[in-house]
């Protein structure tokens, strides 16, 4: 029997598959996407909830990675990432100037709160400001559980501590080095007070031995930018395709579904696209 046809038919369509997948496997990493962003739009859930909602619209796999805002817009810096989502304006604006990044837009908001033990042995609650309420932590030594990871929250409390004129170094002042979820849950195994972004905070506030104990002051507004990693500066960067994510986010379609993720009635996140900074 002569079985060199069987075998060369076998070979061809070895071949054709071998062709076929490096096709699939070539389409897939063209379509996918490496977002840097924070930890509290992922503590929250909120990233979940987005992403399920752009897969509908999408075939574009888009890989999350979760750090603070420092490490974020470092990442973008060294074009490991293709897009970022960040929350700290002072640091995104050097991002920006120093070339890399593009096509910033405002996505969102909501705010910080300071959160604290059940009994507010400081007073937090009578503050009329949030820096008064950071002045009295201070003055009466209590433990205040700080970020201390370079994160956006990290960034906005220390700016707040410049207010009073100096940096914390009462002894109740620590640093975790992590994010938001394990600030929050080293705040209340301690019995202390910490900043938190409020989505996070709703996310966790049933699972931690804390009270919100100030809000509503203007300064605590905390803004979220989606930028894209410039091209120019590192072409591997999947340009396209984040873009067409970062639009999704700012369109009709995207703030709606940022406007309907709540938890427990809440809204988390306040829609707030705007246009292209540059």
């Amino acid at each position: 029997m002569n079985y060199l046809p069987l075998l060369l038919i076998r070979f061809v369509l070895a071949t054709v598959m071998i062709i076929v997948l490096a096709l699939v496997s070539g389409r897939a990493l063209a379509d996918s996407i490496r977002l840097a962003t924070t930890t509290s739009t992922y503590n929250s859930g909120l990233l979940d909830y987005l992403l399920s909602h752009y897969a509908k619209v999408s075939d574009t796999g888009v890989q999350v990675i979760a750090v603070g805002t420092g490490k974020a817009l470092k990442m973008g810096e060294n074009g490991d990432v293709d897009l970022v989502m960040t929350h700290a304006p002072n640091a995104e604006a050097r991002f920006l100037d120093q070339g890399f990044g593009i096509e910033a837009q405002g996505v969102m908001f909501n705010d910080f709160v300071i959160v604290g033990p059940e009994d507010d042995s400081a007073k937090v609650s009578a503050a009329d400001t949030v820096t008064d309420g950071l002045l009295l932590i201070a003055a009466s030594n209590k433990r205040f559980i700080s970020r201390g990871d370079d994160s956006g929250t990290h960034k906005k409390e220390l700016q707040l501590w410049q207010h009073l004129g100096t940096l914390p170094t009462f002894k109740g002042y620590l640093e975790s080095g992590r994010g938001m979820g394990h600030s929050l849950q080293m705040a209340s195994e301690m019995g202390a007070y910490t900043m938190t972004d409020r989505g996070t905070w709703l996310a966790l506030q049933d699972k931690l031995a804390l009270r919100l104990v100030l809000e509503s002051d203007p300064r605590l507004i905390n803004s979220y930018q989606v930028i894209l990693v410039n091209p120019t500066r590192h072409p591997h960067v999947n340009i396209d395709s984040a873009r067409k994510f970062a639009q999704w986010l700012v369109s009709s379609e995207g703030q709606e579904v940022i406007g309907n993720f709540r938890i427990n009635g809440e809204v988390l996140f306040v829609p707030a696209a705007k246009p292209p900074a540059r």
